[in-house]
């Protein structure tokens, strides 16, 4: 889920000078690429060497020095995870990564970029507040799950209160007014906080990362090789790991055999060098879905290679198809047969990507083992996940983020309205808007854009498999709409928006603000823009003349995924 486009952040300091005089204190919400805050700048600043203390004069410290040391205490978390500290007296913003609130510590800081610095952190003084052990060995280390060692409650309290500060500073609502506690919903926590990733991505690498304390040992050929995630800041070294509590339990026994056997000299098998463009194996991915019939686990394994070599990965399809835990078990339903058997593999694929880019997704897609293809439910419909379909990845909390958004839409139920269904992805948004749990039509009709031909695709499969008719899904590139976009489709009486990490484009808030549909329900993966968007829908841009028409009825918090820094947003806005 990334940060404001730049195309938006010039619009945003240039044309709104409002921007430029918001307090320090609402800085724990911004972006830590961007936190949208400019200060004047001060070339009188004293360098030192030495630990600095918060308490340094105003004109001294409202600008450290790069390589310059503090002592600083973390009174927040932004977006993306960073601590935010400041400099006493000014105010001035330092951010740090795995600084956690009410965490007192010596940092170095390492960059600036004019309205704020970032800090590395050097020796923690004082614990945070609300400490808890990690559960995972890794967690310290990896950058995906910064917040394991922040107690839940108090993870879910700094979520809902980033979105606070944004909808307040950047979307322009004040907390004043009367009605805006009944406005901002208190955020949704995820019942299910490990194991919940229903896919994981995986890379193979030649330069396996080392923390400091073991950074002399001398690593060697095969050693030196590694199967895990992207250190932090690294592009090509990978943090070596053997289990990964997020995901499933037998995705974690299918990484665990292929660590032990690819590095097998025998096997020939080489990982993919980043910089010579050399080798073979380049990613693991791994996905988890459910039988419908039995609700047992359906598992796909997707090698990404550099090339089309299913010779070499025989060994491993063997292997892994060979786990008496992954690849069935037996299970007595019951009632008049002793024994069924039900298998977990379905499927092991191999994508062939021959670029020298880090993607995953491959030009050729070859079945090694069972058919191409796992299953989910969500919301009473089956969908058919191929190796690079998108779905929600966390299924248990997807099933609460689209009954938030099915309430929102307030659907009649009688067949009599119209949704459009922008950014729809593989369709789940729109299609669970088109029926009824009977199968009884929802919506009268559902039109859902996406710019990606492969989701569009999938959207139409995906009704078909549910037998739902009454919905069009068309490939169109949402940043890019003109005069005639409208014309493909009667005016809507919903529009759900879904819109990646950047938001809406302007373009395409002016067309809402003209279409002047009834109710919009804005789901976001990036509250920074969301905030931003609102902001637009409901107060217009008086530098460009528009005015907005839409009244923001509610908001409301989704934690989607426990210890990291991302949260889901629901919007509900009603046309003034």
């Amino acid at each position: 889920m990334a940060t404001i486009p730049s195309h938006a952040l010039r619009h945003l300091t240039l044309t709104r000078p409002w921007l430029r005089k918001i307090s320090c204190t609402t800085s724990l919400a911004f972006s830590s690429q961007d936190p949208l805050l400019t200060y004047p700048d001060n070339s009188n600043n004293n360098d030192t060497d030495h630990t600095k203390k918060t308490t340094n004069s105003k004109s001294q410290a409202f600008f450290p020095k790069k390589n310059q040391v503090l002592e600083l205490e973390c009174e927040s978390l932004a977006f993306k995870g960073k601590g935010v500290c400041k400099v006493a007296d000014s105010g001035f913003v330092l951010l740090c990564d795995n600084a956690l609130p009410g965490e007192r510590f010596i940092g170095r800081v390492s960059r600036k970029k004019g309205s704020y610095a970032e800090v590395t952190k050097l020796k923690t003084l004082s614990p945070h507040r609300d400490l808890v052990d990690a559960p995972c060995g890794y967690a310290s280390y990896c950058g995906g799950c910064k917040t394991q060692n922040l107690s839940y409650e108090a993870q879910l309290r700094a979520k809902e209160q980033q979105v606070r500060e944004l909808v307040i500073h950047v979307g322009k609502f004040s907390d004043k007014n009367l009605d805006f506690e009944c406005i901002m919903k208190p955020i949704v926590p995820c019942d299910v906080q490990f194991h919940y990733r229903n896919k994981m991505e995986f890379s193979f690498g030649t330069q396996k990362w080392l923390p400091k304390e073991l950074l002399r040992e001398k690593l060697d050929g095969n050693d030196n090789y590694a199967l895990g995630l992207h250190a932090p800041g690294y592009f090509d070294k990978i943090l070596n790991v053997d289990k990964c509590l997020l995901q499933s339990e037998p995705a974690n026994k299918i990484l665990a055999t292929v660590q032990d056997n690819w590095k097998d000299p025998e096997l020939g098998l080489s990982p993919y060098n980043v910089h010579s463009h050399t080798g073979f194996l380049k990613h693991l991915v791994l996905r988890t879905g459910r039988d419908m019939k039995t609700d047992l686990p359906e598992l796909m394994v997707n090698f990404v290679t550099s090339s089309y070599k299913p010779e070499m990965l025989k060994p491993l399809v063997e292997k892994i198809s060979a786990i008496p835990e992954v690849v069935g078990v037996n299970y007595a339903n019951f009632v008049n047969v002793d024994l069924l058997y039900f298998v977990y593999m379905v499927s092991i694929m191999n994508n062939v990507n021959t670029s020298v880019g880090n993607t995953s997704v491959g030009e050729e897609e070859y079945t090694l083992y069972g058919k191409s293809t796992i299953t989910e439910s969500l919301r009473g419909l089956t969908f058919q996940i191929s190796a690079n379909s998108f779905f929600q990845t966390n299924t248990h909390q997807a099933e609460v983020l689209y009954k938030l958004i099915e309430d929102c839409a307030g659907l009649r139920g009688d067949a009599s309205e119209i949704v459009l269904d922008l950014f729809c992805g593989t369709g789940t948004i729109g299609l669970t808007l088109a029926k009824k749990y009977s199968l009884l039509d929802l919506a009268k009709h559902v039109y859902g854009y996406e710019v990606v031909a492969q989701a569009v695709a999938d959207a139409h499969r995906n009704a078909k498999l549910n037998g739902i008719s009454n919905t069009t899904f068309l490939q169109g590139d949402l940043n890019k709409i003109d005069e005639n976009f409208g014309k493909h489709f009667p005016k809507p009486d919903i529009v759900i928006s879904d819109p990646n990490r950047p938001g809406m484009h302007m373009k395409l808030i002016k067309f809402l603000l003209k279409l002047k549909a009834p109710k919009i329900v804005y789901v976001s993966c990036n509250p920074a823009t969301c905030a931003r968007d609102i902001d637009y829908l409901c107060h217009g841009v008086m530098e460009q003349n528009i005015k907005g028409c839409y009244k923001l009825k509610s908001i409301q918090p989704v934690d989607m995924f426990p210890h990291t820094p991302h949260i889901e947003c629901v919007c509900l806005l009603e046309l003034c």
